[in-house]
């Protein structure tokens, strides 16, 4: 009896490392399943399930539109009592497009290098809006048990109308792709 609690254990430790095998395809969802932390986000990819939670391969991506970006800084300016210089070059610093979040969890300091990460943007006709080869590399910090979190910020480019955007996230080290579509304001 023990040989087989032994064996069913063992089948089942190595199906859960198979998932983190590099160049593995991710799963798909059968329709974009909409993020359930940003609501501009729609996830192609199960890259944010249990799944991913057991390989520590989580990848989030979140939109913040200009609009949101303003309203923040604004409140910002009113609460803190900023004089006109402090909001005027924060204000200067918006990126039109509103911005890009990238947020990923590794196992391991080393694993949750952004760095490891390039960004592409492509519209429905299949036109490249922003390429990042590489984002600011870092060390992960701490945050839970034996995961690693990184998080950057980039800007986003501005779009002429509200339309669906195709981002995909490249890992180089896992040799995966991570897919979204982001409803661009």
């Amino acid at each position: 009896m023990k040989h087989y609690l032994l064996l069913l254990a063992g089948l089942i430790s190595f199906e859960a490392s198979a998932q983190m095998l590099p160049g593995t395809p991710r799963k798909k969802y059968l329709r974009p399943k909409k993020d359930e932390e940003c609501a501009y986000v729609l996830n192609v990819t199960k890259n944010t399930d249990e799944d991913a939670e057991i390989s520590a391969s989580v990848t989030r991506l979140a939109y913040r539109p200009y609009a949101e970006l303003l309203t923040e800084i604004t409140e910002l300016r009113r609460l803190n009592n900023w004089a006109d210089s402090t909001y005027q070059r924060r204000f200067q610093a918006l990126p039109a497009g509103g911005m890009l979040v990238v947020t990923m969890y590794r196992r391991g300091a080393q694993n949750a290098d952004p760095a490891l990460l390039s960004v592409t943007a492509r519209d429905k006709a299949g036109k490249e809006l922003l390429a990042v080869p590489a984002l600011p590399e870092g060390q992960g910090r701490f945050w839970n048990r034996d995961l690693y979190m990184s998080k950057r910020s980039i800007p986003f480019v501005k779009t002429e109308d509200q339309q669906s955007v195709y981002v995909t996230l490249n890992d180089a080290k896992l040799k995966q792709d991570f897919e979204y579509i982001v409803n661009a304001q």
